[in-house]
C-alpha cells in the first residue's frame, strides 16, 4: 500500500473533461482554483499492486500463475500479447472525495460538476504514480497502458476477483458493489502487461471502450486520449 497526497491537480486535463477549449473565463478560473483547494485537503491517495506471471494466453483468455483470477476475452488478450507478466493495480483517492462530490451536488451544481471532473483527475494522477512505480520495481520490462475491466469485452463483472488478487479491500478499501461499480467511485482497477521484449505499446481508443455509445468527448467531437 502506498499513501500519496497530491500537490495539485492538472486544471488543463479536469478544463478538457469538462469540454473546455482554451482559457476558462474569469469565472470558471476561479471555481476550479476553489475546487481543487477543497480536493487537495480531501484526496488520500493510494495504491496497491500485484505483478503475476502470465501462465496462458489463449487468445480469448489468460491464466496467471498464484492468481485464481482468469481474464476473459480477446481484446484483453490482445493487450497482453507477448507479455510475460501482467501486473494487477487498484488507485483511490478515498471515501472523502467522494464525500466532497456529493456535498457540492446538494450545494453547488456548477461547482459538483467541476469538482466531479476535477476529482477524476486526481484519480488518473494516482494512477499515474502507480504506473511509475512499478516501472520502478521492474526496470527491465517493457510495459503497456493500463486496461480496466469494462473495457472491450473484458467483463466488468471482473472488478471484485481482481479487487480480491490485490487485496485492494484491505489495503486502500476499495470495494465493487452487486453492479461492480467500486466504492469509493473515484477508484480505478487495471492490468498492465510487463514484457522482456519491446512491445507495440498500442494506444487505448474509442473501439473498446464500454462508454463509447454515451462519451461526453465523442459528442464533442474530441476523444480523452487526445
Amino acid at each position: 500500500m502506498n499513501n500519496i497526497k497530491l500537490e495539485y491537480i492538472d486544471k488543463n486535463e479536469a478544463l478538457r473533461w469538462l469540454g473546455v477549449k482554451g482559457e476558462p473565463d474569469e469565472k470558471l478560473a476561479a471555481l476550479i482554483d476553489e475546487c481543487e483547494k477543497k480536493l487537495l485537503e480531501a484526496v488520500n491517495g493510494r495504491f496497491v499492486y500485484r505483478v503475476f506471471d502470465i501462465a496462458a494466453n489463449d487468445s480469448d483468455k489468460i491464466k496467471l500463475d498464484g492468481c485464481s483470477l482468469v481474464l476473459t476475452g480477446k481484446d484483453v488478450c490482445e493487450h497482453l500479447k507477448g507479455c510475460e507478466k501482467a501486473a494487477l493495480m487498484c488507485a483511490t483517492v478515498g471515501a472523502e472525495t467522494d464525500r466532497l462530490v456529493r456535498y457540492e451536488q446538494t450545494a453547488d451544481m456548477a461547482a459538483a460538476v467541476v469538482m466531479d471532473a476535477m476529482a477524476g483527475c486526481a484519480v488518473e494522477q494516482v494512477c499515474d504514480i502507480a504506473e511509475k512505480a512499478i516501472a520502478e520495481a521492474m526496470p527491465k520490462m517493457f510495459m503497456t497502458w493500463r486496461f480496466s475491466p469494462g473495457y472491450g469485452d473484458l467483463p466488468i463483472e471482473l472488478q471484485s476477483r481482481l479487487l480480491n488478487a490485490v487485496n485492494a479491500q484491505r489495503a486502500v478499501g476499495v470495494n465493487a458493489n452487486e453492479n461492480s461499480i467500486l466504492t469509493p467511485k473515484k477508484s480505478v482497477t487495471a492490468i498492465i502487461g510487463l514484457s522482456s521484449a519491446e512491445i507495440e505499446k498500442k494506444r487505448a481508443g474509442c473501439t473498446i471502450c464500454r462508454l463509447k455509445e454515451s462519451c461526453a468527448f465523442r459528442q464533442k467531437g474530441t476523444r480523452c486520449y487526445e
